[in-house]
């Protein structure tokens, strides 16, 4: 199994600068008493702030300027800080009215929340992270239910596998910490019209690196949570990051923390939509990217709740999906015929390998899903009056579209200047993406429902 990639240039990479964080928390201390509690000096030596100091706000700028020495969270005190308490109070509260929540208990034998909420209750969380945490629950609540969420699923899944409560604590805890290297990205990632693509990825991409740092600094955790909180984006085919793992690569509880991160994601994205019968789908036409005994744990939990009719469909939409897939494939084969065959090797240095290689990848799981335009539109003959079945061919559909749109994205983001190139496989793929992202662009536009994709973290996992 691959170390946790720790290098300097990886830690520099990850931790960049504090600015974001720490406008979060000098925002949050303009509505919240935080003081410091013994003086706090810069690496130099220089102090900053006397003990017993009000911040706030007014103080980011100085704060900023200087690199400190220690961690910042060490230095301060607040009244009602997260504490374990609170985290199994949220955690209850989530399991009495939160849907995903709700479905996990009443899917474990005697349908109580005691046996997710028990290694909870074991979690170790010293000063500094308490603090970290209470940052995200007051500047980013929905990060926070997003972890206690996350928590939940992925000791469902270990208690489903047979992991014992005491082997499920230190999972909680990684489950727990996932996502505090998102409060150190700009905050405009957690807008979800934004788009993930080109040198601002890089930013995306270093937030399990962060979060894995933070958990080290610690001191306190096994090094099995801090490889766990670094592995939540791997997956099972390798396609995930940040270091590309493959199968038995990532860790037990790496492996639980990448599924539970797609099944809460999507549970948050899709609320009001379909969320489990979109999941049930996306599970199937990405099967080799999450471990296929875990899968088979949640699967029984969504087919309890589909909510079929909560999903806009129309025949007409179907049919536009059906079109738009066939033209895309169509003209990259129309491409394909007029290139040399050099142009279709290496994939990891040419654009045109790239993209014959994602097709055809596509190609093969739509067939394997049945959703491939070519069964789509046979299918459909055969369901006039079937609301249900066309329901389903929809959802297929729009999953389809979107694995579409992450292939058109990715090459603008790894390519941007292909159009000014001179090689023909350059060309071909310039002239493919732009052709493909315009008529996404155009059925979005007129029925944005249909090209709808998960938000940054899970569409980061399917990329």
């Amino acid at each position: 199994m691959n170390a946790p990639d720790t290098s300097p240039v990886a830690a520099a990479d990850a931790a960049g600068d504090n600015r974001h964080y720490l406008r979060a928390l000098t925002d949050m201390a303009d509505r919240r008493n935080v003081v410091t509690q013994e003086a706090l000096y810069t690496e130099r030596g220089m102090k900053l702030l006397d003990k017993g100091v009000r911040v706030d706000s007014r103080l980011y700028d100085r704060l900023v300027m200087h690199k400190l020495r220690g961690k910042i969270e060490e230095h301060l005190a607040m009244e009602d800080m997260v504490s374990v308490h609170s985290l199994v109070q949220v955690a209850s509260a989530q399991c009495e009215s939160d849907t995903l929540a709700y479905l996990l208990v009443h899917t474990l034998e005697g349908m109580t929340a005691d046996r997710l909420l028990a290694p909870l209750r074991s979690v170790l969380l010293p000063s500094a992270v308490a603090f970290k945490l209470t940052v995200m629950r007051e500047q980013h609540p929905a990060l926070f239910a997003h972890s206690v969420r996350m928590m939940l699923v992925a000791v469902y899944l270990a208690t489903k596998s047979g992991w014992t409560e005491r082997e499920c604590v230190p999972l909680a805890t990684a489950a727990l910490l996932h996502d505090v290297g998102v409060m150190h990205m700009d905050p405009v990632w957690h807008d979800p019209a934004n788009r993930v693509t080109g040198a601002g990825r890089k930013q995306l991409l270093v937030h399990p690196v962060m979060a894995m740092l933070i958990t080290r600094e610690q001191s306190i955790y096994p090094r099995s949570v801090e490889q766990a909180v670094l592995e939540h984006h791997e997956c099972m085919d390798g396609s995930g990051y940040p270091r590309g793992l493959r199968g038995e690569e990532i860790s037990p509880m790496g492996q639980v923390l990448l599924l539970s991160e797609v099944v809460a994601a999507f549970f948050e994205k899709y609320a009001k939509e379909a969320a489990a019968q979109r999941l049930t789908l996306m599970l199937k036409l990405n099967h080799r990217k999450f471990p296929a005994e875990l899968v088979a744990h949640i699967l029984p939990v969504l087919q309890i709740r589909t909510l079929q009719s909560d999903v806009p469909v129309t025949q007409e939409d179907v049919e536009r999906t059906v079109e738009l897939l066939s033209s895309a494939f169509g003209d990259w084969e129309r491409h394909c015929a007029d290139l040399p065959p050099q142009a279709l090797q290496h994939p990891s240095e040419q654009a045109s390998a790239l993209v014959a290689q994602r097709l055809a990848a596509l190609q093969k799981t739509l067939f394997e899903a049945g959703s491939h335009p070519l069964q789509l539109a046979e299918v459909l003959q055969h369901l006039q009056g079937d609301e249900e079945g066309m329901v389903e061919v929809a959802l297929l559909g729009r999953e389809a579209l979107w694995q579409l749109q992450s292939i058109v994205d990715f090459i603008h983001g790894r390519w941007p200047q292909l159009q000014d190139g001179t090689d023909a496989g350059d060309v071909a793929v310039a002239q493919w993406r732009d052709a493909c992202a315009a008529r996404l662009e155009a059925i979005s536009s007129s029925c944005g429902h249909i090209v709808a994709g998960p938000g940054l973290e899970d569409a980061a996992v399917l990329e």
